[in-house]
């Protein structure tokens, strides 16, 4: 088979840039998405579950909080507020955490630890991928579905002062906002002092329902000097008078509201040992999460551990607390001590409307989800709760109802859980069996090339490839059948999601062949090199 160079050359070249994009469609996995619009459209939320009876609870659930203050603080590790520097530096956070109306989490952001791809885990419960680290620099509009788009669309009123990123990521959101920039790392006052500034003005006007102060001072210390400058604790400090303001303030607010408030402290990712950020060691992944409201019960007894959750949970939390859809990209789970105080029946509502949102999402992305447990335990639960539902109506008070209640709510719970780590499961992991292809395409087509080097320089490339030969026959249907055999294998086990799989069987049959024709075009030239060597040295 003769080839011109040029037409030798593009043919490698094309085969290459398929290898490579197989290689890396395995090595950043898809991430996880609904397949309905992003168009923030009043979507009817699922109906209770009932068993046998007519229930008259259709609609979506109505806020449990008046206004919402999300405090962020850029690189807050957990235990710059858990730890000896927040009882030092933080006392009165201490205090709402150990004693007052809060709840307290260690919240899990998952690598890249970067403020971008954290503040779009944070508002649409999503996990952002690696390449999201090369969009932190100049930050494009989210599309994905998100509890500010839904608040907007919602009709609620939302301010925001700090890093200019989320004025980039939700541009006409806000109806009053002052960006800061995060690039002059040595500024680590003025940065604060444009958002803080802004406090007793806002804080004394009632025309908002959603306040996000984004504080990048501590990030900036952490950049030039590291967790253990002696700054830290100053900026500590300073943080804590600002959350003592605000929840003053939301206290003396709720006396003429209906409803409570909810103040939250968050970081978007910690710090490393040498104040960086990135990547993935227990000091950039481990930040604080406090929800703080008169809603909450305090219980007695000794200090309150934290709980550990993952840091997308938040944004399933924010939407049940606006009374807004959960975003329906969310892997998230709802932060169940935040509704724990409402009567049973609201509490089961607000778990089936977050396990429903999850199990669709679940559907539209893994082919074999009526085998994965969470789904399992999603349909129990669900039979379990028609049940409850039946029982309430037919004023049934009982203590059995009570017992059952509770077993829905564990059962909820669990499915909740399982889901969630299934959906996480799907982004984080890497594509192997897809990377594997997509290099041994690479390589044969770098064999090839360079093996048929001196050919492909002359005026024309000849690549001969004895196709009609025994011994090419024999390898490559040998070859196509050991490929397609391990594919076969690979594809149908009950635990395999990857790419490659999920093409049809005559495309990922015509990348076998192709396969199984390069290696034996490599074998062939291999073998004219080696001939022709042979016969140089005999003459």
């Amino acid at each position: 088979m003769r080839l011109g160079s040029g037409t030798f050359a593009a043919c490698c070249v094309a085969i290459e840039v398929l290898g490579v994009a197989i290689f890396l469609r395995g090595f950043f996995p898809a991430p996880v998405r609904s397949s309905s619009s992003t168009e923030h459209r009043a979507e009817l939320p699922a109906p209770e579950p009932l068993a046998g009876a007519t229930s008259n609870w259709t609609e979506r659930p109505s806020p449990l909080f008046s206004k919402v203050v999300v405090v962020l603080i850029d690189a807050l590790r957990d235990d710059f507020v858990f730890g000896s520097k927040g009882v030092r530096f933080m006392p009165y956070t201490t205090h709402l955490v150990e004693k007052g109306a809060s709840h307290s989490f260690v919240a899990e952001a998952k690598p890249p630890t970067v403020t971008m791809p954290r503040i779009k885990a944070l508002m649409t419960g999503s996990l952002p991928g690696f390449i999201d680290v090369v969009r932190n620099l100049n930050s494009p509009v989210l599309l994905e579905d998100n509890v500010i788009g839904q608040a907007k669309a919602a009709g609620k009123r939302m301010i925001f002062y700090g890093d200019e990123t989320w004025v980039k990521l939700f541009p006409k959101h806000f109806v009053e906002y002052d960006g800061t920039t995060s690039f002059f790392v040595s500024d680590y006052t003025e940065v604060d002092n444009n958002v803080t500034r802004h406090l007793d003005k806002v804080l004394k006007r009632g025309d908002w329902d959603v306040l996000i102060l984004h504080y990048l001072g501590l990030d900036h210390i952490g950049h030039v000097s590291g967790p253990s400058s002696p700054l830290i604790g100053h900026k500590l400090s300073e943080m804590d008078s600002v959350l003592m303001k605000i929840h003053t303030s939301l206290l003396a607010k709720e006396r003429d509201s209906v409803l409570p408030s909810l103040l939250v402290l968050c970081g978007d990712h910690g710090m490393s040992e040498t104040g960086g950020h990135g990547a993935s060691s227990a000091g950039e992944v481990n930040t604080p999460l406090i929800l703080i409201s008169s809603a909450f019960q305090r219980k007695p007894g000794g200090i309150r551990r934290p709980q550990r959750v993952q840091q997308t949970d938040l944004a399933a939390t924010l939407a049940v607390g606006l009374g807004l859809p959960i975003p329906k990209d969310s892997v998230g789970s709802l932060l169940f001590p935040v509704v724990e105080g409402k009567p049973m029946r609201e509490q089961l509502r607000f778990l089936h409307l977050n396990t429903v949102q999850l199990s669709k999402l679940l559907q539209e992305n893994v082919p074999s989800y009526e085998k994965d447990p969470g789904f399992e335990q999603f349909k129990m639960s669900e039979r379990l709760h028609g049940n409850w539902v039946r029982l309430y109506l037919e004023e049934n008070r009982s203590e059995v109802l009570v017992n059952l209640g509770t077993k829905v709510i564990r059962q909820y719970l669990d499915a909740l859980r399982t889901l969630s780590v299934s959906l996480s499961t799907q982004v984080a992991q890497y594509d192997v069996y897809s990377m594997v292809v997509g290099t041994i395409m690479v390589l044969e087509v770098l064999a090839l090339l360079l093996l048929s080097t001196p050919q492909a320089l002359r005026t024309e490339a000849e690549l001969e490839v004895p196709l009609l030969s025994p011994a090419f026959s024999l390898l490559f249907y040998l070859t196509f059948l050991v490929l397609w055999a391990i594919h076969v294998i690979v594809c149908t086990s009950t635990e395999s999601s990857c790419y490659f799989c999920s093409l049809s069987w005559p495309a990922a049959g015509g990348v076998m062949l192709l396969l199984s024709a390069l290696l034996c075009a490599a074998v062939s030239a291999l073998a004219k090199m080696c001939r022709a060597r042979s016969l140089l040295r005999k003459l």
